[in-house]
This record gives C-alpha cells, structure tokens and sequence, in this order.
C-alpha cells in the first residue's frame, strides 16, 4: 500500500561538490533540471521530448547550455541548489567533461548544500555504462537507469536498444559507481501475465537497489503505440488485469521494504528522490535545455511557470539571439499554484497540506477543494482527511485521475 511517508526521514548521499554558499535561513534550496534532448533512437512508448540526431556539436551544445543557465541563475540568485537532474532523451549520451563543466558553473551561480542529489538519466547500454566511472567522478551522485524490462523480448517490443543482459550488467556496474541507484521497470505489457511479473519484479529487488520506479504501459497520444493500437496491431492489457498487476506491485515491493511514496516511485525510507519530492511539493524549480519547465514563486514577486523552446534548433536559435533558450513566462495566479500544488501533491503517500497551501496561495480551503466530493470519496475509502492533511488511499490509487478531477476546483 502508499506509505504515510515521513518528510523528515530524508538522508541523502552527499556529493563530492560541496561548498557553504549564504543560504536564505526561510526558503528551501532550489533545484535544478537539465535537458539533454537526443536519443539513439525514439522508443514506440515515449511522448518526451526526445529527438535523434547524425550529429551533435558539443561545443555549441555547451555554451548554449552555459549561457541558458546563467540567465537563470540571474533570476534565483540567493538560494542554493538542493538537487540537480540531468533528463531527457539520454543524458548518458552526454561527454562526462560536459557534465562536469555544466555541474562547475551551476556551484559558481547558485551554490550547493552539502547534501545536494545529482542525478542523471542513463541508459544500460555498453558504450553508456562504460561512462559511469567518468560520471561518477564529474560529480553525479545518483543514477537512474531506463530498464524497463529484464526480458529482452519485451525490451525488443518496447523498442529499446539493450538486452536483458545488458541491462543486469548496467544496474551491477551502477552499483559499483554510485552511491544511489534507481531504475524503471515497465509492466502491464500485452499478454504479461501476473507470474511473469511477479518473477521479474522479484528479480529486480533482489538487486537491492533503494529505489525503483514501477510503471504501467500507457499509451500516450501521437506515440508509435497509439498508432499501433488504433491500428489493432495489439490490445493494451485490460484494466482489471493491470489493477491485479498493480497489487502484485505493492505488495512484492511493500514487503521488500521499498513502499510506494509516490503513485509510481517506491523507496527505502530516506531514499526518496529529492529532486522529484520538489515537483512533487510544489517547490521551485529551475529549469534549462530544449522543452525544459520550471517554477519561480516563492522568493517574492509574481509567480511564474516557465518554458523553453521545444525543439532543438528553435531553442538554438533562441540562445544566439537572446542568450537564454525561453519560449514564455507564464505569471501564475492563487488559483493556478493552488490548482497545480494539489495535482502534484496528491500523487504523493503523504498527500498535501492544506493549510500551508492555503498560505503560500491565500486561497481560503473552500475555493481549493470540494469539501462534499472528498466527504463522498472518504466515504468510500478512496481519500482520507485528517490532521489538517488530504491524501489519496492506497485503495484510491488506481483511480487517481478521477478522483483529482472531483475534488480539485
């Protein structure tokens, strides 16, 4: 079941990067996300921003990277960086030296907690996995390695580039390298049964990994698989058999001692991510790179949700022109941040507090919630309120979209 979690319990693994930055003694640290755009290939699954390329000009890459962050970094000043996340794409594609150079001047802009989580999204193939040393030795503390399956016949049908070797071996090598691993596993295939999940998620723990992010198959619009799918190429496993597949999920990792903490993410208790806590908890957030989105709102001023162009050579472009990769700044009234705090929030185990929504937003509860669409749903034991927290039950989770179009105003 979705764990009570307990946002004390946090402890992360330190970095080599440290300094003692002035710190602000009110606002949390800030965190950052960098996108890498570029991919081997376009997995038939995957709606993100991911594109394929011959070629990629690292130098221009660099310095149009350096120069998206010092804008940023221009605006948040003051506050240092608690986590950092390298997503894309594949940020494994990235030269170590790139890494290190960008991780150098984001300690030059902001600064670093002592604890700060560096994170980077790896893929486990051989020419990658070769990096970790590299990587690790850049600065990158934590890794999170797109498995997704340890059978190769569904890594072929999920389109991906590794086998199920290759995968094993890259969660062995990660392990040597750093000090926290993760990896993603997708389930629910069509035609995956209850037994052969349950064998390879018991695999998969047996790794002893802290974290693992468990998810089911969707099938995102305008991906390889929609087409399939309104094709009759195949069927998407029914809804009942996922649910069923979805309680092997929490049970086998439950008892493992990696509970859900998040709708999808599971983790030993102090293991959580750090840097997707802060999506989570409505905190700021900057971020740079092709399709990248960020937060600022909590250091004074208007609230604004920004957006860097979406493709590559757009986002270029922006940069030679403007020195900075931003498509739009979106100002966010009381009603957008209460809106999008309550829709992150409750995908959390330890749900949301309204009040301190209620501060940070100065929207009095009632024009947040629907008070009689949660007593409806608390009724049915798919939402609970007490202690001045909302959150989701375990029972709930599956129907979680519904429930948040019902009780979020």
């Amino acid at each position: 079941m979705i764990c009570a979690f307990n946002p004390q319990s946090i402890d992360e693994f330190p970095s080599q990067r440290v300094n003692q930055p002035q710190t602000n003694a009110i606002l949390p640290p800030l965190a950052l996300y960098v996108h890498w755009p570029f991919c081997v290939s376009k997995c038939p699954y995957c709606d993100f921003n991911s594109h394929v390329r011959d070629s990629v000009d690292i130098d221009r890459w660099r310095e149009a990277l350096l120069a998206d962050m010092a804008h940023e970094a221009s605006l948040t000043s003051g506050r240092p960086l608690g986590s950092i996340f390298f997503g894309g794409g594949t940020p494994s594609l990235m030269p170590p030296a790139l890494v290190s150079d960008l991780l150098d001047a984001a300690q030059r802009h902001w600064g670093f907690t002592p604890d700060i989580e560096i994170t980077l999204e790896a893929n486990p193939n051989s020419v990658e996995v070769d990096r970790f040393a590299d990587l690790a030795r850049a600065g990158v503390n934590r890794v999170s390695l797109g498995v997704q399956s340890l059978e190769s016949e569904a890594l072929h049908f999920l389109g991906r580039a590794h086998d199920a070797g290759e995968a094993r071996r890259a969660i062995e090598v990660a392990r040597h390298h750093f000090g926290r691993v993760s990896f993603d596993l997708i389930y629910a295939l069509p035609g995956q049964s209850a037994a052969q999940w349950e064998r390879q998620l018991g695999e998969a723990l047996a790794f002893g990994t802290d974290h693992l992010s468990l998810y089911q198959l969707t099938i995102e619009p305008g991906t390889r698989f929609e087409t399939l799918v309104r094709q009759g190429k195949f069927i998407p496993a029914d809804a009942d058999h996922a649910a069923d597949l979805y309680d092997i999920t929490q049970s086998l990792a439950g008892a493992a001692g990696l509970p859900a903490y998040e709708t999808s993410n599971h983790a030993r208790i102090g293991q959580e991510s750090r840097h997707n806590l802060t999506y989570w908890r409505y905190g700021d957030y900057a971020g740079i790179g092709p399709g990248a989105h960020g937060r600022r709102g909590d250091a004074g001023g208007v609230p604004v949700a920004t957006q860097r162009h979406r493709k590559p050579e757009n986002w270029l472009e922006a940069i030679a022109r403007n020195q900075h990769g931003l498509q739009g700044e979106t100002p966010l009234s009381p009603e957008d941040r209460g809106r999008e705090a309550l829709l992150m929030g409750l995908r959390l185990g330890e749900g949301v507090n309204l009040a301190a929504i209620s501060r940070r937003t100065g929207l009095e509860e009632n024009r947040l919630i629907d008070a009689v669409a949660i007593a409806r749903l608390a009724g049915h034991g798919l939402v609970s309120r007490a202690g001045g927290r909302l959150r989701v039950t375990a029972e709930g989770a599956l129907l979680l979209d519904a429930i948040l179009g019902e009780i979020v105003l």
